[in-house]
Order: C-alpha cells, then structure tokens, then sequence
C-alpha cells in the first residue's frame, strides 16, 4: 500500500493507504491525504470575542465560533480532550459546508457578530476547511480569527494568513522538555508566532501549570522574548484545573498567577490574569 505524507504539521505523518495521522483527522486516500474533518463540526456558538481570548481586538463584539475534531498535540490536561482526542468514529459531528456557515455568521451581524472564530479543537488539522471559510469570510466583510496551538507547517501557514484578521496563539511553556510531553516542538510555535505578527493581531496565551511551567524564571524569558516582537502583543496567563490526564495536581494558586503577570508586565504592555 501506498504512503502518503501529511505537510500540514510538522509530525509530518507518513500515513498508510486508510489510515489517520496523528491527528486523527488527516486520510490517505488512494494516495492523497484528504481531511476527513472536512465540515464536521461537534461544536459551533455564538461567543463573546473576549472568550477567544481575545482583549484587544474588537472589545464588546462576539464571534461564531466553530469547533470539529483532532489535533496535532497531546496535551494531558486538554480541556477539550472530548473533541480534541476524538475521531470520525467517535466524534458527533454535523456536516456542513463553507457557504452555508459563512451564511449563519452573516445572519448573525444584527446580534453583534464580526465573523468565525476557528477554535475548539485544534482548527488547523481542519485546515482545506478553514482555508475556504476564512476566503469566502473575507469575501463577504467578515474576520476571520484563528485559535490554534502554533503546530503549522510555515507554507501552509502563509497560505492562511493573509486571511486572518486575529489569532490567539497557545503558548504553552517556555522549555523543549515541556513541548516533548506534549508531542510538540517550541520552535516551530515561535516561528508560527513570529509569522503571524507580521500578518494579523495577534494574543497569546499561556496555561500555568503547577510544577510545570510555573517558574518566575520561565516567565521572564517568555515575555521578554515575546517583547522582542512586539512589547505589545497580549499575554494572557490563565489558571490550570485539573482535567483529562493530569488530575494529579491542584489548581493553579491565583497567587502564583499574579505573581507571573507581574513578572511578565515588566517586559509586556499588555499581560492580562485568566479563569480565575
């Protein structure tokens, strides 16, 4: 049986003839790899753009956020692990197409609504089917806003960008040992965030993580290098619960996360404290 492989992500699945990638939202069909994610989506609402999060990119508006399955990480304390660990065996999806969702999120301006928000899932292993939602939005005078973990391929990504008006870049930690436990790499999320800066708004976002990534350290030498780009690129450092794998741990203290966006205020104009 014939290989194929996936160039979406840097896993860069060798993916037998039937078979997923690591994803689990990616096919080699007959020797192409096809998504098989293509407008399922088990997730799809109308949210506030402060949820996203997004601070500092149209403050008072809401975006129609849309969510399928799979995802390029395995991270142990997803929050959405029901979608993101999910199949198309498993997932309970409805099908729909680019110009049917594109015309929601247009019956939706009246009520606030500025476009579609990619989020939930890891969007980008969906990513022929954000490509052509994110055209046909911009088509219609609508943002496009990406919520994604970073892991994206740089050619794909500048396929993408000049249709992006905003995105929110998971930044997880600051070390490579802690991107091994998550089947990631940090490089290629710092490419991902350095490309994107120079395209769209961008925000990030880092979960804090008792014993993980924690550190005043880790702190500083993540927002000094995010400063480096752009001092005023949004940090939002929210409070860990535990979930999926990891419910071997407390809570993050609210104390530790203070203290951490203090830390990092000193090199960011913009550092706001989450899920507290």
């Amino acid at each position: 049986m014939k290989e194929a492989v996936c160039e979406i992500c840097p896993h860069r699945c060798r993916i037998a003839e039937g078979k997923t990638g690591f994803c689990g939202a990616r096919r080699n069909q007959n020797g192409t790899i096809v998504c098989e994610s293509y407008g399922q989506l088990t997730s799809i609402a109308l949210d506030p753009i402060e949820k996203k999060p997004l601070r500092r990119f149209c403050p008072g508006s809401k975006v129609l956020s849309v969510g399928s399955y799979g995802c390029s990480f395995r991270c142990p304390f997803c929050q959405n692990c029901s979608i993101s660990m999910a199949s198309s065996d498993t997932a309970d999806t409805v099908e729909v197409t680019p110009e049917l969702l594109v015309g929601r999120a247009l019956e939706l301006v009246p009520r606030g609504n500025i476009g579609l928000a990619y989020t939930y899932n890891e969007p980008t292993v969906s990513y022929e089917f954000v490509l052509d939602c994110a055209k046909l939005c911009q088509e219609n005078g609508l943002n496009n806003i990406l919520v994604t973990n970073g892991y994206i391929n740089e050619e794909p990504l500048l396929r993408l960008l000049p249709y992006l008006d905003a995105a929110n870049i998971d930044l997880k930690g600051f070390t490579q040992a802690f991107y091994r436990e998550l089947c990631g790499d940090l490089e290629e999320v710092k490419r991902t965030i350095r490309l994107a800066a120079k395209q769209c708004h961008v925000e990030v976002t880092t979960l804090v993580i008792p014993e993980k990534n924690d550190s005043t350290e880790e702190m500083r030498t993540l927002s000094r290098w995010l400063a480096s780009i752009d001092p005023e690129i949004p940090l939002h450092i929210t409070r860990f619960f535990p979930m999926f794998h990891m419910t071997d741990r407390p809570p993050t203290p609210p104390d530790t996360i203070f203290r951490l966006a203090a830390v990092a205020r000193e090199s960011l104009h913009y550092v706001y404290e989450g899920n507290l």
